[in-house]
């Protein structure tokens, strides 16, 4: 008997889009109309629900772009693990990938890379390969950045409802910063990633074990005030180029937090 038909079911179903990440884009999309109409009588709830779910739509992406390319690299377990879905509860630590950066979005208004699929590097032959791959992850925030930033270098100020061009403005800033810090060359980071089948073997075994901690030094790095200031100084000059000014962010962060007024 042939388990051929069953395989190949259960591969498209795990290939599909995910009924979670449906929801969560439905809550975009449904927000961002409330925020656009003016229809929510608490628009900073509005705004809240419109940032978060739009958040976490970008990290799926995030996440998708790492493994739709790491796929086409070779890997061929992906489509079997569910990554290909859009379903955040697909990831390996659903906490980090998801929960973690939306908390850290609510604390500090700081675009919190996220993680992780878990890709068999050892299917994948060629260091271009995984340079992209790794690559892969922020090149999606940028593209949903640029996005977001459009209907400002457009024109839009003056012409589209000012609280959705905030909230854009905010969920934009997310994006730029949360792109800053995953190219950063640090182990653990997707920046690190990039570069390191270029670097010495000897190298990478010895900075292996300081992967996990990666991204908890780097916030901890960011809490020394200088630094802190050069890093939100770089987002901004970034979202200039696109015509989005400091107040617009400033603004839909400040309507964000609801519940601080």
């Amino acid at each position: 008997m042939s388990v051929t038909p069953i395989r190949q079911a259960r591969s498209r179903g795990e290939r599909g889009i995910s009924p979670v990440f449906l929801g969560i884009a439905a809550v975009m999309a449904v927000s961002g109309w409330a925020v656009w109409s003016g229809f929510a009588s608490d628009a900073g709830f509005a705004v809240f629900l419109f940032v978060v779910s739009g958040w976490v739509v970008s990290l799926c992406l995030h996440e998708y772009a790492h493994a739709r390319t790491a796929l086409h690299s070779g890997d061929i377990t992906i489509g079997d693990k569910g990554y290909l879905s859009l379903n955040p509860l697909k990831y390996t630590n659903a906490a980090l990938s998801v929960v973690l950066p939306v908390i850290f979005v609510i604390m500090g208004g700081i675009g919190l890379p996220g993680g992780a699929v878990f890709i068999e590097r050892g299917r994948i032959r060629g260091r271009w390969r995984h340079s992209l791959i790794s690559a892969a992850g922020p090149l999606t925030n940028v593209l949903f950045a640029v996005l977001l930033m459009l209907p400002f270098m457009l024109g839009a100020i003056g012409s589209w409802p000012q609280t959705f061009l905030v909230a854009l403005g905010f969920l934009a800033f997310l994006q730029v910063s949360a792109a800053f810090l995953n190219l950063l060359p640090i182990p653990g980071l997707d920046g690190y990633g990039i570069w390191e089948p270029w670097l010495p073997y000897n190298f990478r075994r010895q900075v292996e074990p300081f992967a996990p901690f990666g991204l908890i030094a780097t916030f901890g790095v960011l809490y020394i005030p200088a630094v802190n200031e050069k890093f939100f100084d770089g987002v901004y000059h970034v979202m200039r180029w696109f015509d989005v000014p400091d107040v617009a962010v400033e603004y839909g962060y400040w309507l964000f937090r609801f519940w601080k007024h």
